[in-house]
């Protein structure tokens, strides 16, 4: 058995001292303040350096670069997205359809399902997976960067950093979120689709006509903006994250943990504080 900490004058006075309880709460919200402006910051001049270069004439970075990121973040991960926004869309059909049809109301399925991830699941499924699969490589890739002193040598030769290696990237994610976010919503439909016709007994062209009368304009364009919003977070975290590491191959593997953990988490804050404005303001 582990011998148990003796407990001292310091470890009650710890433990009890309000003082100490409120300099702690201080401090993490000091920090956070700290990491929420320098990220805020990290994207103003990303982008103020991105359009200085394109009033001048000149291109902000290389388009090979764009495009192969592009592939990586779009092409690449069409399979994964459109795979679990199928199995998710399928189990979501069958679990609402039999609630609801022992009211009568299964033909609301299609119209709940076709809301649902056009609206909201859709962008958030993209943005997590993107931020678990996209992020963590960019991340991994500016931090070894970093650490090796490739971000100094580009720095030496007068070229910015940010208009270079990080505004590629974070172009690459907001373009194709949006288009990613429409095939996650398409295959959820198309699933939702196999299971009306074999369960419930919902003909292709019915099924149409439910999707198509449900959805309404405001849900479509909703979603693509959340979609824009997660590709700008996604790409500022991991790249910003890549950027800060410090300490070696450590540092590294610690980066790309910690921008994979807050991209998602500020995925999913942002997503719940665009509903709450969209519903308060715009009922």
């Amino acid at each position: 058995m582990a011998e148990a900490i003796p407990e001292t004058e310091e470890n009650r006075s710890f433990e009890t001292n309000p003082v100490v309880v409120v300099q702690g709460v201080g401090q993490m919200g000091r920090s956070f303040l700290a990491e929420v402006g320098g990220m805020f910051w990290f994207i103003v001049n990303t982008i103020a350096e991105t359009t200085d270069n394109m009033r001048r004439g000149r291109a902000p970075f290389r388009a090979s670069s764009f495009f192969r990121h592009s592939a990586r973040a779009g092409v690449g991960s069409v399979p994964l997205v459109a795979m679990v926004s199928f199995f998710l869309g399928l189990t979501m059909a069958l679990l609402t359809g039999y609630q609801l049809e022992r009211f009568g109301t299964e033909r609301l399925v299609p119209g709940l399902v076709a809301i649902a991830f056009t609206r909201e699941l859709g962008p958030l499924l993209t943005g997590i997976m993107l931020a678990a699969r996209i992020g963590a490589s960019f991340t991994a890739e500016l931090g070894t960067m970093q650490v090796s002193e490739e971000v100094e040598a580009i720095e030496a030769m007068g070229i910015s950093p940010l208009r270079f290696l990080v505004a590629p990237r974070m172009l690459a994610l907001v373009a194709l979120m949006p288009c990613l976010s429409i095939i996650s919503s398409l295959a959820a439909i198309f699933a939702t689709s196999l299971i009306s016709v074999a369960y419930f007994n919902i003909a292709f062209v019915y099924f149409n006509d439910l999707v198509l009368s449900s959805l309404l304009i405001r849900d479509i364009v909703t979603g693509i903006a959340k979609s824009f919003l997660f590709g700008l977070l996604i790409g500022a975290v991991a790249c910003y994250r890549g950027l800060s590491v410090s300490g070696g191959a450590a540092g590294v593997g610690i980066a790309t943990t910690s921008s994979v953990v807050t991209a998602i988490t500020a995925v999913i804050a942002f997503d719940t504080v665009f509903n709450v404005v969209y519903v308060v303001f715009f009922p």
